[in-house]
């Protein structure tokens, strides 16, 4: 089975200079990540709300996941540990690269 594909928009400086805020991002959904992938995220403390973080390493219940961004992320260290819901593979505009 195939993982789904779709695009993202990037909300916020948390991932800078990696990505920054209005960037568009393809994401792999239930792709397996890796440390060091850039993901697409949920949080138990706020299912509402998804993130665009790097992998740090798998913990229970989770990832560890951290905003490149230290002076504007909330992340795994406010947060506890990350769902992974996909990849980042690319990204499409404004400078397109594979793996951000």
């Amino acid at each position: 089975m195939r993982s789904r594909l779709s695009t993202v928009l990037v909300q916020g400086p948390s991932m800078v200079p990696a990505l920054r805020h209005d960037d568009i991002v393809l994401v792999r959904w239930g792709a397996k990540p890796k440390p060091n992938d850039v993901v697409l995220v949920k949080w138990a403390s706020r299912p509402e709300q998804l993130s665009i973080k790097r992998v740090s390493h798998q913990v229970d219940g989770g990832w560890h996941v951290v905003g490149d961004n230290p002076f504007a992320s909330t992340d795994s260290e406010h947060l506890g540990p990350a769902e992974v819901l996909g990849v980042v593979k690319a990204r499409l505009w404004p400078r397109p690269t594979l793996r951000p």
